[in-house]
């Protein structure tokens, strides 16, 4: 890694994939930021969309003229191989990921280019990540599957050092771009393929920077605002994406090695213990629907894991 003392150039990287009801708007939250147009570019990586994406990128593009834009087609289908290509594609030497269905604060590319400045040993940063429905939270949502369908991520209002065993959320997360010669690129047998929810790169890129020894931080004034739609509340959903944790977690673990695997099914033993005790607590504050969807949770998750 030797771009420690190079100046910092932003390249925010937006892959999408048939979102073309928001995308205009995250394009527009980013041209909006504070930070100087100079110290920053936009890659916009379609990844086979089949809706109004492309049109709408050009809208972006006439209305923002003074924003450096690029626009680029990934014909291979997987949300991994759009984010690497964006790598390939950027100009900049930190990258910055914003979810296509989100929209950011003005103060957003400005925390990140002032941290990398000041910070030049840290290769790596996120910021909370903020749900914003578009009907009403469900009454079963917990805290626990709260974060599991919105991404929602919040550790307070001070910058510090994400925890053991934390990591920022995939939609909001910034990297020197240094960091990918050391650990190597997002796995494509990870990640969102189409409409498929398999997903879990981001964690297998983290755990490869953990291995390194790279740290990572929390800066709480990069924010992103994640719009949920009603799809992702429904049941459907829920079953679909709860099932999926599961299958990719059997993805990753198995190709880093059978003992990782093995593992990776005693923690789930070790989650299945604290699962039960969390529905006692809800069963026994009359919040029983919250609690057998914690149970539903754990159950699919570990049906996935297991390969059923």
């Amino acid at each position: 890694m030797n771009d420690k003392n190079v100046y910092t150039y932003i390249s925010v990287i937006i892959c999408t994939y048939n979102r073309d009801k928001y995308i205009y708007n995250v394009l527009k939250s980013v041209a909006e930021n504070n930070l100087d147009t100079s110290l920053y570019e936009v890659v916009l990586v379609n990844n086979n969309s089949t809706d109004n994406t492309e049109s709408e990128c050009k809208r972006f593009e006439i209305d923002f003229p003074n924003v450096s834009f690029q626009y680029h087609l990934e014909c291979n289908q997987g949300l991994s191989y759009a984010r690497n290509r964006g790598i390939a594609e950027a100009k900049g030497n930190v990258v910055v990921y914003v979810d296509d269905d989100a929209t950011v604060n003005t103060e957003y590319l400005t925390t990140y280019y002032q941290f990398f400045n000041k910070n030049p040993n840290v290769y790596a940063a996120g910021g909370p990540i903020l749900p914003v429905y578009e009907t009403e939270e469900p009454k079963w949502f917990s805290h626990y599957t709260r974060q599991l369908i919105t991404g929602r991520l919040y550790l307070g209002n001070e910058a510090r050092e994400f925890s053991k065993g934390a990591f920022p959320g995939g939609g909001n997360a910034a990297y020197r771009k240094s960091v990918f010669d050391k650990v190597g690129l997002f796995n494509p047998e990870l990640g969102r393929k189409g409409n498929s929810l398999i997903g879990a790169e981001e964690k297998d890129l983290f755990d490869k920077m953990v291995d390194n020894g790279i740290k990572f931080y929390y800066l709480p004034d990069a924010i992103l605002y994640h719009i949920i739609p009603p799809t992702k509340l429904t049941n459907d959903y829920f079953q679909r994406l709860t099932y999926s944790i599961g299958k990719s977690e059997r993805i990753r673990t198995l190709a880093i090695s059978k003992k990782k695997y093995y593992s990776r099914l005693f923690s789930e033993a070790v989650k299945w213990a604290a699962t039960i005790v969390l529905w006692s607590k809800f069963f026994f504050t009359a919040n029983v629907q919250k609690g057998n969807k914690l149970l539903l949770f754990r159950y699919n998750v570990t049906k996935g894991l297991l390969g059923r």
